[in-house]
């Protein structure tokens, strides 16, 4: 049985638990926040067997193995550290760190220490888009040539001091989605010679829209994210000889439609609770055969994506205040 600890108790560490309940062999040994009462409250939701009111005292916890971090993306990279110099192998949401220098320091870490560690990023897991990448791997649409994906939804109504739209918390679209098309972007066509950006920004100095430009020597990728508005959120992939799309939340796909010459096929493929089974049972294959990372989102992918994420940002003039 793998124990695992969850650190923070919001929205998403809730669907991770709910869906920690459909993998087998995973437990769910303790749960912490900097707010007992509300780690006492989420304890008693996805029955676990402690509580903790600091983050120390679950990284402490001997019967924990592996940590789910669901905080703050400004917290990612110390509570991961921390949790590694425990011993603990860690799932940490995305991004990994807020920039390249600071996943490099987690990815020592895992190595220095022998653990576990990987970027949460679901979607790479997820059965569609693992389908859809075998297809055009395998030819099936030709050499592709155009990879269109957005990711965008109204937020300004939320709270200013809340973590998307509060600077000093790392907010802002990029981070939090625009993250979901520039690693599609790069699960696809890889790094880009060129990489062009723009962003429009928020009253609380956050970006508010990102729009990016990869250039690849016979392929470009036009990816944008948002939170002034709602778009589609889908993704298209054209090729020489045909195209796919995965309709509206594609970084959740639930299915895909294949469009060629002959014919439109189009395929449904349900995903299992809320989508996160499929990362769970990654990370519990790995410790269980004693990998510190994972074949098929591995530390380097990782420091590759925050290389992007560093460049778009440098592009459009996207600087948080604690990193100047």
């Amino acid at each position: 049985m793998v124990q695992w600890g969850i650190v923070g108790c919001g929205n998403i560490a809730n669907k991770f638990a709910s869906d920690l309940k459909l993998v087998p062999n995973a437990n769910i040994q303790a749960v912490a926040s900097r707010n007992l009462d509300k780690a006492k409250i989420f304890a008693d939701n996805v029955n676990a067997a402690h509580a903790y009111g600091s983050y120390e005292e679950l990284f402490k916890d001997k019967n924990v193995t592996v940590v789910y971090i669901a905080t703050p993306h400004n917290n990612h990279a110390d509570l991961s550290i921390q949790a590694m110099k425990n011993g603990k192998h860690v799932l940490c949401e995305k991004p990994l760190g807020i920039n390249e220098t600071q996943v490099k320091a987690m990815v020592n870490m895992s190595k220095k220490n022998n653990v576990f560690l990987m970027e949460g990023l679901w979607s790479r897991f997820n059965p569609t888009i693992k389908k859809v990448k075998h297809l055009i791997q395998e030819g099936e649409i030709g050499d592709l040539h155009y990879l269109k994906a957005d990711f965008a939804f109204y937020g300004l109504h939320k709270d200013k001091n809340g973590r998307l739209l509060n600077i000093d918390l790392a907010g802002g679209s990029l981070l939090d989605i625009g993250l979901y098309p520039v690693f599609l972007a790069y699960l696809f066509l890889g790094k880009p010679k060129k990489i062009m950006a723009t962003s429009n920004f928020y009253s609380t100095g956050i970006e508010v829209q990102t729009s990016i430009i990869f250039h690849y020597k016979n392929a470009q990728a036009i990816l944008y994210s948002g939170l002034n508005s709602t778009t589609e959120t889908s993704a298209e992939f054209s090729g020489s000889k045909g195209s796919i799309k995965i309709p509206t939340r594609w970084h959740e796909a639930q299915s895909y439609i294949l469009n060629s010459s002959e014919k439109t096929t189009s395929v449904s493929m349900p995903t299992k609770g809320n989508g996160f089974t499929y990362e769970i049972e990654e990370v519990q294959n790995c410790i269980l055969e004693n990998k510190i990372e994972s074949k098929l989102w591995s530390h380097q992918n990782s420091i590759d994506l925050a290389y992007l994420l560093d460049t778009i940002r440098k592009e459009a003039g996207v600087i948080f205040p604690f990193e100047e």
